[in-house]
């Protein structure tokens, strides 16, 4: 009788920790406008300090038409998928060394799930 009820437990827990990461687009527009909106645009073509975020999902680094970038960011030759978004939301300069990308990183992991979504709805 025990066991059944330790599976139990076991399993409504990972099912729980499974859901608090969850990715939402909708609460990452959220930490796009926070976080991102001061230097991106997610107009297609609409650059700013930062390259336009619009088709970022699929694109290869360096290659937003119209923005000046650095020489590692145009060098990285990565094309952007959510798992390489997600450790370069994280870490910018440990992803592609020499980007001139300021940012310190966001740590918070469903932050980083939740903007990748919405990254991913930018089509």
């Amino acid at each position: 009788m025990i066991r059944p009820l330790v599976a139990f437990v076991a399993m409504a827990a990972l099912s729980l920790s499974t859901a608090a990461y969850a990715q939402n687009a909708d609460d990452g527009k959220a930490v796009f406008k926070q976080n991102c909106s001061i230097c991106h645009d997610v107009v297609p073509d609409k650059n700013r300090i930062g390259p336009s975020l619009f088709g970022i999902v699929g694109r290869k680094t360096g290659s937003e038409a119209g923005f000046h970038y650095s020489a590692a960011n145009k060098a990285a030759n990565i094309t952007w998928d959510p798992a390489i978004l997600d450790k370069y939301l994280i870490s910018p300069r440990e992803v592609i060394p020499g980007t001139t990308m300021p940012f310190a990183g966001l740590k918070d992991e469903q932050k980083r799930k939740d903007l990748v979504a919405y990254l991913a709805t930018l089509h």
